[in-house]
């Protein structure tokens, strides 16, 4: 995890339990390392408030205190401890978010293949400003590597493909409603849940295919004018492959959907778990490690990412209409490459079980009957006779913007 202070100074730790201070940020000749902190239980989350460290650890909600000014921890505080630990490898404690009113909120993982023995196995949880109350807001979660609090006070939140998780999935998670946490999926984890349909699970945002990625990390929200067109939008970050993907999302009739797409540049030698924007540069800061199950497998890294003042060429944008999709792109699409055979799309189902993972199931091409494009360039219309709900879709195009770049 990673947050930075006021001056721009930068806090990070480590899965092994170091906390550092970076100095000589955003533009110092050279950057200075100093650990503050070190002996902490897996601390896979981090947040900075009123110039004071803060942590997810595998055992406890931590503070970091510096009792005599020296910058570095004396104390390490336990704000809170009511998640349980078992002896599970998987139980990791993941992210760490606040809201305006100061709560802070987490995921608790599940034990893998085994049923939960812990109230908060699979669970999204919100701790008190002062850490004297838990609250679980969401159950039957996997492995959900971070969280994502959203302006409304939603969350997003990821999963990881394995036992009743047929793929990957982004959840877009509304908390505890009419007293009840709302079902996400996973059998295992510590809840009530009987059912094991899937129309009793909340539906996911997206399901994560393969060949996007194996294993995604958290989400973020881009708050910072630096990114231009990309302000406001929301991005995921990939364990997996080491990626940064654009999450396009909509919501039809109460329920939010949508996909994902790479960003272009070239992967991150390590898996990415975390990142925030800095208030100094505006720009985004990321950090990740590899540890299994990965690709992108340097044992870790803390990276900055600066958006280019150049065209991105991508959909910024995506939206279903009766009987096609409409995309809106970044900058103005050259209409002589604008057809219907420009555009190729394919859907699949995945079959969720109590096993592991799922292959994909009754693939098959949706043709394009139609494909126009607005006046500005920027919105592309397609018809799709075919289209219906389905498990998964993608949309892949031959196009080249107005400028002459490919899309």
């Amino acid at each position: 995890g990673l947050d930075f202070f006021h001056d721009g100074r930068m806090a990070v730790c480590t899965w092994d339990g170091d906390v550092w201070i970076v100095s000589g940020l955003p533009d110092g000749p050279q950057l200075t390392w100093q650990r503050i902190a070190s002996g902490l239980y897996q601390p896979l989350g981090l947040k900075i408030i009123n110039e004071t460290v803060y942590l997810t650890c595998r055992d406890q909600l931590a503070v970091l205190r510096d009792l005599n000014a020296d910058g570095e921890a004396d104390f390490v505080e336990c704000l809170n401890s009511d998640h349980q630990v078992t002896e599970h490898f998987h139980e990791f404690a993941m992210g760490l978010q606040t809201d305006a009113a100061g709560n802070f909120y987490y995921a608790k993982s599940g034990r893998h293949a085994l049923p939960a023995v812990v109230p908060q196995h699979g669970t999204l949880l919100k701790v008190t400003p002062d850490g004297s109350r838990t609250e679980i807001l969401a159950v039957g979660f996997r492995a959900a590597n971070g969280v994502c609090l959203n302006p409304d006070g939603s969350f997003v939140v990821t999963d990881q493909e394995g036992f009743w998780n047929p793929k990957n999935r982004i959840n877009w998670v509304q908390p505890v409603h009419d007293g009840q946490p709302k079902f996400y999926g996973n059998m295992l984890g510590y809840h009530d849940v009987t059912d094991a349909s899937d129309s009793a699970m909340e539906p996911p945002l997206c399901w994560i295919t393969n060949e996007f990625d194996r294993s995604p990390g958290e989400l973020l929200w881009v708050d910072s004018d630096r990114w231009g067109p990309l302000q406001g939008a929301l991005l995921n970050l990939s364990y997996g492959y080491g990626k940064v993907f654009l999450v396009l999302h909509e919501q039809v009739a109460g329920q939010r959907q949508g996909g994902m797409i790479e960003l272009p540049m070239p992967a991150f030698p390590t898996g990415v778990m975390r990142g925030r924007f800095n208030p100094a540069d505006g720009q985004l800061y990321v950090c990740g490690m590899f540890a299994w199950a990965g690709s992108a497998t340097h044992p870790g890294g803390l990276y900055r990412l600066r958006l280019q003042q150049k065209p991105l060429h991508l959909p910024l944008g995506m939206h279903v209409v009766p009987g096609g999709l409409e995309m809106k792109f970044s900058e103005p699409l050259d209409p002589a490459t604008v057809s219907a055979a420009a555009v190729r799309i394919k859907a699949w189902d995945l079959k969720r079980t109590a096993g592991y993972g799922s292959k994909h199931f009754n693939e098959r091409p949706w043709a394009v009957s139609n494909a126009t494009l607005s006046a500005d360039g920027l919105t592309l219309s397609l018809k799709i006779p075919e289209l219906q709900p389905t498990w998964g879709m993608e949309v892949s195009f031959d196009l080249r913007a107005r400028d002459g770049g490919p899309v």
